[in-house]
C-alpha cells in the first residue's frame, strides 16, 4: 500500500499538473487531497468527459492525468479510441479495479466489467501495469518511470488499482451548498407514501438502498450500476406502459453524469414520468466527493430540456405539493430536493435479497397488475 500523499507527490515530481475523473472509493484519499489544492482537480460529469479535459490540458501543453472506477471503461472508450488514440494525444490513466480478481466477492453489477477490464486493454494495445495492495513506494516509482517512458514514445499507458494500494487521507469536508438541506429518508418516506403502486426506479448507489430499507416492494426498480441512465430507463418504462405512473429517485452526481437525458425526456414528453432527484451535493457512496451541482440548477435545466413543471423542494411541505400535484397533472415533471449528507449506517443492498434476475422478473410481473395512481392526460 502506498499513501495518498505519495501518489499526489510522485505524479507532481514527475511534472502532472491536472487531474481529472470520477469518483471511486478506491482514489478517495488522492482526490481529497488534490481538492485541497486549487487548479489541480477536476470532478468530470463522467468518465469520457474526464479524458478529454486531461487531453486538452495535454495539447495545451499541461502535463495531465485520469482516475475512473472500471465500471466507467465504456464511457471511456470512444473519446480514448477516437480522440486520445486517433490523434495520438500522450495520456496516463489510473483505473480502480472492481469485481476483479472474484468478481463473486463484489457486487453484481461488477461481474462482468472486473474480469475484462485487463483484456479490453490488452485488445487495444495499451500498455499497462498493476498496483497491488501489497505494492510499495518503489513499485509505484517504477510504474510511473515506467509510464513516462511511454508517454513520451506517443503511447496512453494504463495503471490498474487493486483495492487497498492507496491509503484513505482526510481532506477539507465540502459542504453541498449553503441552502436548508432536508433529511433525505424523510424525503424518500413521503415519495414512497404519496406515490402509492407507481412504478419507481432507484438510481445507484445510497438513494436505491435508502428505498429498499424504506419501502421495498416490486414495483421498484432498483439499479446498481449504470450509473446516470435512471431517467432513460424510466423514460422507457413510461412510453411502453402510459397508463403506468413511473417515478425516478435519481441523484445529483447520477443526473451530471448523463446529463443529456434530461432533453430527451423533455423531448418525447411522458405525461406519466416524475423525476425526483436529491441533491446533496456528493457522491455519497464513494466518499462523498463533491459534484458540481452547486453552480446547476437542475430544475432549470429541466425547464430548459421541456419538462412540463420543475421545482425546487425545501421542506417536505414543499415536497408533498409537488408530488400530489405531478400525480394528477401531465408530465414529465423535474422535482429537485436539496438534501443533507447521510449520517449513520445504511440499509443493505437490495441485490442481497432480490438477485439481479430475480428483480427483473417482480419489476416486470408488478407491471403487469392495476395501477391506481396515474398521471392524466
Amino acid at each position: 500500500m502506498i499513501s495518498a500523499e505519495l501518489f499526489c507527490d510522485e505524479l507532481a515530481e514527475r511534472g502532472f499538473g491536472l487531474a481529472s475523473g470520477v469518483p471511486c472509493s478506491f482514489f478517495g484519499g488522492p482526490i481529497a487531497l488534490l481538492g485541497d489544492r486549487p487548479g489541480a482537480y477536476v470532478p468530470a460529469a463522467n468518465e469520457g468527459a474526464a479524458l478529454a479535459v486531461a487531453a486538452g490540458a495535454a495539447l495545451a501543453g499541461r502535463r495531465a492525468y485520469v482516475m475512473l472506477q472500471n465500471s466507467g471503461l465504456g464511457n471511456l472508450i470512444n473519446p480514448l479510441t477516437s480522440l486520445v488514440m486517433t490523434y495520438r494525444i500522450p495520456l496516463l490513466t489510473f483505473v480502480s479495479l472492481r469485481g476483479w480478481p472474484d468478481p463473486a466477492r463484489d457486487e453484481p453489477q461488477h461481474a462482468v466489467m472486473g474480469p475484462t477490464t485487463e483484456p479490453y486493454l490488452e485488445l487495444l494495445e495499451l500498455p499497462h501495469w498493476t498496483l497491488r495492495s501489497d505494492d510499495g513506494p518503489e513499485r509505484f516509482r517504477d510504474i510511473l518511470d515506467a509510464a513516462l517512458e511511454e508517454l513520451t514514445a506517443g503511447r496512453s499507458p494504463f495503471v490498474l488499482i487493486e483495492k487497498g494500494a492507496i491509503a484513505k487521507a482526510g481532506g477539507s469536508e465540502r459542504p453541498g451548498g449553503g441552502e436548508d438541506r432536508l433529511d433525505s429518508a424523510e424525503a424518500v418516506r413521503l415519495i414512497a407514501k404519496l406515490v402509492g403502486d407507481a412504478a419507481v426506479i432507484a438510481t445507484t448507489g445510497y438513494t436505491g438502498r435508502e428505498l429498499f430499507g424504506i419501502d421495498d416492494r416490486p414495483a421498484n426498480f432498483y439499479m446498481q450500476g449504470s450509473m446516470g441512465h435512471a431517467s432513460s430507463l424510466a423514460l422507457g418504462v413510461a412510453l411502453a406502459r402510459p397508463e403506468r405512473t413511473v417515478v425516478v429517485l435519481d441523484g445529483d452526481g447520477a443526473a451530471l453524469m448523463h446529463l443529456g437525458a434530461l432533453s430527451t425526456v423533455g423531448a418525447q414528453g411522458p405525461p406519466n414520468l416524475i423525476h425526483v432527484v436529491l441533491d446533496n451535493g456528493a457522491h455519497e457512496s464513494t466518499g462523498g466527493q463533491p459534484t458540481t451541482s452547486a453552480t446547476t440548477r437542475l430544475e432549470d435545466v429541466a425547464d430548459a430540456a421541456g419538462y412540463r413543471s420543475h421545482r425546487r423542494c425545501r421542506t417536505l411541505a414543499d415536497v408533498q405539493e409537488a408530488i400530489a400535484e405531478a400525480l394528477v397533472r401531465p408530465g414529465p415533471h423535474m422535482c429537485v430536493i436539496p438534501t443533507r449528507r447521510r449520517t449513520g449506517p445504511m440499509p443493505p443492498r437490495a441485490t442481497n435479497t432480490h438477485p439481479p434476475e430475480s428483480m427483473r422478473d417482480r419489476f416486470t410481473n408488478a407491471l403487469d397488475r392495476p395501477s391506481g395512481s396515474t398521471a392524466q392526460e
